[in-house]
């Protein structure tokens, strides 16, 4: 190679010969075609042509003189010829080179700062096709599934008993993710819990659908591969459960655990008690300790060793741990270094399989910006209330507890104290229902139904008519389109009606719709039922706390220790 950058046939640029290695996270200088590098350069020093840097001259043979007044070799310029322009990033490229979000491809969906190669990620990724095709990232509260299969086929399942199992739903959260992106509520649903299981539409492997009958009475965890199942069957028993809207789900398996808590340097843990699983083969001494590998994966299996031996002090144990693994990927500088970044990034694409909606890096990172947003402080973790069944094995779902949650859930009540944005204009709109009430026989409003639930119109009528007293009020049929929440419209002049139709019904100050102009003496409210209405008499306000004795876990919580 010459002063002037050129190869042996005249036509290598320098700068092209600069290549990222993904093993480091930086470019190299390769030096000839046979492979050989110069040292490692930081990321910066990626592109000499863009930065204008001059390339040292070749030392000149021993003998020869330089001509007076000739040009320094380092000093002269190529062809313009031979020089082609370097093409720009693309908007997207430069977003997914140093753009926020990867740590959403981890089970817990947090956000960070990425670097890494596009198509090599894009590659890593699974995707099942569930039949739904659902934007990366929507307005408003966003649910999604993260599921931990026990199949044991595949690299690093193998070894753990019931082998060649096509794998069960055996860890399952549904990540809630307010529509303000203050906070988020994590809902685990035990593996053991008897519910119905709905009939799942699911596409074959040569394009075709096929509709895998329901089951009554099942355990939750055979939602997932029993009788082909798959990942969307799952995703529609829990929207049955909780009454939440799911878009998309990540699944990972034993593996993913054991190279996720590789790769970011181990996850901190605390046991309050000693603990020697014979059947996870987690042994370790009560205080802190940091796991990876096979020892984390054992210490989220471990059960028989810890509470009362079962699934539900399991939780618990995987609760900590995620919360832990979010704080160390936010804390330990992985998110601010490239090649931890490359490294991470890496291990989480391969480590996890998703649906087609989030089914590239691009999607995963608008996801990820998304998810980001949350203070991991206003994120928290909490099981599905739950009773003991009969037979010793199983558990029910605890309606009295579940119910109440679940509706702040669907309504974006925070589980922990947040400090809420455009805080005046939230009290402005609490107080509409603050003030003096109509008596129930002055209340005049038709019902429409919006619910999509036969018949919840009349259900209604006859409930207000008959049980509070209003015999002004109407059936106004079915609403022009479903709707996700249930409307109050009134005129200024009648808000003494719309406070007592809305203490009655336990809605919601955000279902208050007052208008601008007076309404005519006889003039009707109009209360339209949305999907949130669970039936008459059924406030569809959330309670403004959650249940008392329900188990949660902070994520920002570092002094958590299994018992």
């Amino acid at each position: 190679m010459d002063a002037q950058g050129h190869g042996r046939d005249g036509d290598i640029d320098p700068a092209d010969q600069w290549v990222f290695d993904p093993n480091t996270g930086n470019y190299e200088l390769r030096l000839d075609p046979a492979g050989e590098t110069a040292a490692a350069a930081g990321p910066h020093d990626a592109a000499p042509r863009s930065t204008g840097r001059r390339r040292a001259p070749e030392p000149e043979p021993r003998g020869r003189r330089r001509a007076a007044g000739k040009q320094e070799p380092e000093k002269a310029a190529a062809p313009a010829s031979r020089r082609k322009p370097k093409p720009k990033k693309s908007k997207t490229k430069k977003a997914l080179y140093w753009g926020s979000g990867t740590l959403a491809f981890v089970l817990v969906g947090g956000s960070a700062a990425a670097y890494f190669v596009y198509q090599h990620l894009n590659g890593n990724i699974s995707k099942v096709d569930i039949g739904e095709n659902n934007a990366a990232v929507t307005d408003g509260p966003m649910n999604i599934l993260l599921i931990g299969t026990d199949r044991r086929d595949g690299k690093g399942n193998t070894g753990y008993g019931d082998a060649g199992s096509v794998g069960h739903a055996d860890t399952t959260l549904v990540m809630h993710v307010s529509g303000d992106r203050t906070n988020a509520t994590v809902l685990s649903i035990p593996r053991d819990m008897i519910t119905d299981i709905p009939d799942c539409p699911t596409v074959q492997k040569d394009g075709t659908k096929k509709i895998i009958r329901g089951e009554q009475e099942a355990r939750f965890n055979t939602s997932l591969g029993q009788e082909g199942r798959d990942p969307g069957c799952t995703m529609k028993t829990a929207e049955k459960i909780t009454g939440l809207n799911i878009t998309h789900f990540m699944m990972a398996d034993f593996n993913a655990v054991k190279s996720m808590s590789t790769a970011v340097g181990g996850v901190d843990v605390c046991l309050a008690k000693d603990i020697d699983d014979p059947k996870s083969h987690l042994k370790l001494k009560a205080g802190k300790h940091n796991i990876k590998g096979e020892q984390a994966l054992a210490f989220v299996r471990t059960r028989h060793s810890v509470g009362f031996g079962g699934d539900l002090d399991r939780i618990k144990l995987q609760q900590q741990f995620l919360s832990s693994m979010m704080r160390k990927m936010k804390g330990n500088g992985t998110l601010s270094s490239p090649s931890k970044m490359w490294g991470l990034a890496n291990t989480a694409t391969k480590a996890l399989t998703v649906d087609t909606g989030i089914g590239t890096v691009d999607k995963l990172v608008s996801l990820g910006q998304a998810l980001g947003k949350v203070d991991l402080k206003n994120m928290t973790f909490t099981t599905v209330p739950v009773v003991d069944n009969t037979d010793g094995a199983t558990v029910l779902l605890d309606q009295t507890k579940a119910e109440p949650l679940f509706a702040m859930v669907r309504q974006d009540v925070s589980l922990t104290d947040v400090k809420k944005q455009e805080k005046a204009a939230k009290d402005k709109q609490a107080a509409r229902l603050k003030g003096p009430k109509a008596d129930a026989a002055e209340v005049r409003a038709k019902v429409l139904n919006g619910s999509g639930q036969t018949g919840a119109a009349q259900e209604t009528l006859d409930w207000m008519q008959n049980i509070e007293g209003m015999p002004l009020t109407s059936n106004g049929g079915n609403a022009p389109a479903d709707l996700e929440k249930t409307t109050l419209e009134y005129a200024p002049n009648q808000a003494d009606q719309a406070r007592r139709l809305a203490d009655s019904m336990g809605l919601p100050a955000s279902a208050m719709k007052e208008g601008t102009k007076d309404a005519a003496p006889r003039a009707e409210m109009t209360l339209t039922l949305g999907a949130d209405y669970k039936g008459a008499g059924t406030p569809i306000s959330a309670p403004a706390k959650a249940p008392k004795d329900i188990q949660k876990v902070e994520a920002d919580d570092k002094n958590v220790c299994a018992k």
